[in-house]
């Protein structure tokens, strides 16, 4: 590896730097994190973005979706992982309830998160109808990033998980939306589960990164939920979803292991105690 790829690995990612990389070409890499020992790994490792999303609710607590995690939580699981990173960009889901009913509200839940975690940037789900609130978090200096497409805190207006924008209607609203936030001043775009021609060309049309998952792959990045591309979870299948690792087996084997040593007397040898 020559100097100057080291040097920019270690370069702290910046969104001046993800808007650097579209011109380039350049891929962005994107995962969640939600604790110190898994995003010092993976920043580590060399991920661009890492989002500290509301999937927290799914794969840390348990919850079927994602609306029932609260503020307080969020700024929990950030500040974890903001302690960890040395390079990646971090950027922190706003949780269901704390934007779109009021700018007001969503700019006082942006200053908590800025302030109590030290993240990097926000991100909300929505278009024309959270211009508001983003335009309001952005009058404070705090930079938002932007989610269209299958949009999780709105399932129960949806009532389903399925694919979006496959209408005309639907798809020309969302290059609309894309556009206004955009021209808000949101400095980059996750479009989740949405056809991947439409991905592409909204990638085409705008200058902030476009990040996609289950979009395809003509857009600038792509993300994944981090215990679903190790393997962790298992319930959940998806089309888009590639396993990097099996460590649901892997953990599994391990504990099993450890049990039958303590059960027969095989853990600590003497060579382990004191």
């Amino acid at each position: 590896m020559s100097v100057h790829k080291q040097q920019d690995i270690k370069k702290k990612v910046t969104t001046h730097q993800l808007q650097e990389m579209k011109k380039r070409g350049e891929k962005i890499a994107m995962l969640t994190a939600y604790d110190y020992s898994m995003a010092k790994i993976i920043d580590g490792a060399g991920v661009d973005v890492i989002l500290v999303g509301d999937s927290a609710s799914n794969v840390m607590a348990g919850n079927e979706t994602t609306l029932p995690i609260t503020l307080d939580q969020m700024i929990y699981h950030a500040t974890s992982v903001v302690k960890a990173v040395k390079r990646a960009l971090v950027v922190v889901d706003i949780p269901f309830g704390h934007y779109q009913g009021s700018s007001g509200e969503a700019l006082r839940s942006s200053i908590r998160i800025m302030k109590e975690s030290g993240a990097h940037a926000v991100k909300l789900e929505g278009g024309h109808e959270v211009k508001d609130s983003v335009l309001r978090i952005l009058s404070a200096g705090v930079p938002v990033m932007g989610h269209l497409g299958l949009t999780p805190q709105s399932i129960y207006k949806f009532g389903t998980y399925s694919v979006r924008a496959k209408e005309e209607a639907e798809a020309n609203q969302l290059l609309d939306d894309a556009h206004l936030l955009q021209e808000c001043g949101c400095f980059g775009l996750v479009l989740e589960k949405i056809p991947a021609e439409l991905a592409k060309k909204v990638a085409a049309a705008l200058t902030i990164p476009v990040i996609g998952i289950g979009a395809g792959a003509e857009v600038d990045g792509q993300v994944l939920v981090m215990q679903d591309m190790l393997g962790i979870t298992q319930e959940f299948k998806p089309r888009f979803l590639r396993r990097y690792a099996d460590l649901h087996n892997v953990i599994t084997g391990a504990v099993t292991t450890y049990v039958g040593d303590v059960k027969r007397k095989a853990f600590p040898s003497k060579e382990e105690g004191y």
